[in-house]
């Protein structure tokens, strides 16, 4: 399995090499999609809109998304991609040139993980859970593919009256370490959520992931990942979901800095998303579009060359219409980006008290259709 290699997010620039790394680095726009929103999922209140599909309905759309830019599939392992249907997944790869980005070990569904996962307090639960994600991450090498989204939905509580917090995070990081020993040089990406389907999640927002991250890592023994550490790569990264950030009120850019920082941020997944709420899976860009060009704001200024993963839930359109418009405004706030005066920006962030208002004038400019029809801005250093 060939890593990706996230060292370089974590470079520290300074403000003339920083400068020149903006006019120079353009963000590759490489889609990838969860085959689960294919399909419309079940709902606690309504009747599903929409008829099931199975994989092979759910692949044919995914093929007909080649040209609109649709790179990569995102599977859970067993109910999505299993040893059973393997070949049918690699057939799809060799014939539609949309490969397997990530094998998805499901954690959260099964009755056996009601009172957890790789955290759970009954042994062999606890012990099943391990096992499946040993098996996903087997998947994961035998595929080539890049990481193992890991998801903790279901590790969590709603009552914290007598919880031993101190040994349910043990108990998580542990399990994650001896899968990873198990099946060494296959790459984590760890999705934090504050709550939902738990009342209180494990590892729920962005700096709790990093701070996983170094847990795990500390606890791999293999010699083969041990290598891989002392060479500077992170093993335990993160997949950031847009809404999961916005649902644990964290700011986007700054949420993603903390693994961009430490080379830890091998994914992202993509949605909109009202501040808090329950988890809403919008479009992208149809919530917050500044939230979304500060985060690209960022990723830029990161050097980030991962994947852009559409994790969304479109109960009321066709899921290819919602692809298309997903993957368009992303590419829209991408170009807004890319023209931004990035010098001037700099020199107000390195002169906030010469430059008092003028970003915030700028960016009204920026997004505005005609804004030469808005008062002149002076250029903050001529």
């Amino acid at each position: 399995m060939a890593l990706p290699d996230l060292r370089d997010q974590a470079r520290r620039r300074g403000p003339d090499e920083l400068l020149g790394h903006l006019a120079s680095f353009e963000l590759d726009l490489r889609f990838s999609a969860g085959i689960w929103f294919f399909s419309p999922p079940f709902s606690r209140f309504h009747a599903k809109y929409q008829p099931d599909l199975d994989v092979e309905r759910r692949l044919e759309i995914a093929a007909g998304l080649a040209d609109d830019g649709l790179v990569a599939l995102e599977a859970h392992y067993p109910n999505e991609i299993n040893e059973d249907n393997l070949d049918l997944w690699k057939a799809f790869a060799r014939d539609t040139g949309i490969r397997l980005l990530t094998v998805i070990p499901l954690l959260f569904w099964d009755e056996q993980f009601e009172w957890g996962s790789l955290s759970n307090p009954i042994p062999e639960r606890r012990r099943a859970a391990i096992q499946r994600t040993m098996k996903a991450l087997a998947l994961n090498r035998e595929l080539d593919t890049d990481f193992a989204v890991v998801w903790p939905g279901i590790d969590g509580y709603e009552n914290p009256m007598g919880v031993d917090f101190t040994a349910m995070r043990d108990r998580f990081a542990a399990g994650l370490a001896e899968a990873m020993d198990a099946v060494p040089g296959v790459r984590i990406a760890f999705e934090p959520k504050p709550y939902e389907p738990r009342g209180r999640i494990l590892f729920g927002t962005t700096p709790e992931g990093v701070l996983l991250g170094r847990d795990v890592e500390n606890r791999l023994t293999s010699p083969d990942n041990r290598a891989l550490l002392d060479e500077g790569h992170a093993l335990c990264c993160m997949n950031p979901e847009v809404g999961h950030v916005l649902m644990g009120f964290e700011d986007l850019a700054y949420a993603f800095s903390w693994p961009l920082s430490e080379g830890r941020l091998a994914h992202s997944h993509w949605n909109s998303q009202p501040l808090g709420n329950y988890d809403q899976d919008l479009n992208v860009g149809v919530v917050s579009p500044e939230q979304l060009e500060a985060l690209l704001y960022t990723l830029k200024l990161h050097g980030y060359r991962g994947h852009f993963g559409i994790d969304i839930n479109p109960e009321r359109m066709p899921v290819d219409t919602a692809l298309r418009i997903s993957m368009d405004a992303v590419r829209a706030a991408n170009d807004r980006v890319n023209d931004l005066d990035h010098e001037a920006i700099m020199h107000a962030h390195a002169h906030p008290d010469r430059t008092r208002g003028w970003l915030e004038a700028y960016m009204i400019r920026a997004r505005a259709p005609h804004p030469d029809r808005l008062a002149p801005l002076p250029r903050p250093g001529d």
